[in-house]
């Protein structure tokens, strides 16, 4: 039998879509939490970040919202201005996040990697 898995991500996204359909399509139960509709849990954030072995590993620095950031706040110091950002700004999240017993299970999407992680 398959764990149920939660996904975190935005609805939106192209990459959660293709992660979602995917799922679906290999009939994989799983919830879906959209960052900006339900805002994660500080805590929760900062222990992704620590099981992920940093912030740098977490945040989307490729995406446009990062881009625009003026650069003063490009350098975050510790974790609290970390989750100020997050908070402010939920696109700074990697996605899709697959979290599995209550572990980080893929971070991003690839056909072959869920392939590999679901089987």
């Amino acid at each position: 039998m398959t764990q149920a898995l939660e996904l975190y991500g935005l609805k939106r996204c192209s990459t959660c879509v293709k992660a979602m359909r995917w799922l679906d399509e290999h009939g994989i139960a799983y919830t879906f939490t959209d960052y900006r509709d339900q805002p994660i849990n500080p805590k929760l954030l900062s222990q992704w970040s620590q099981a992920l072995g940093g912030w740098d590993k977490l945040a989307n620095r490729a995406s446009m919202t990062w881009r625009n950031l003026p650069p003063e706040r490009k350098t975050p110091g510790s974790d609290a201005e970390w989750l100020a950002l997050a908070s402010e700004f939920p696109t700074l999240i990697k996605r899709p996040l697959m979290v599995r017993a209550g572990q980080i299970a893929a971070l991003g999407f690839s056909e072959k990697k869920y392939s590999e992680l679901i089987g």
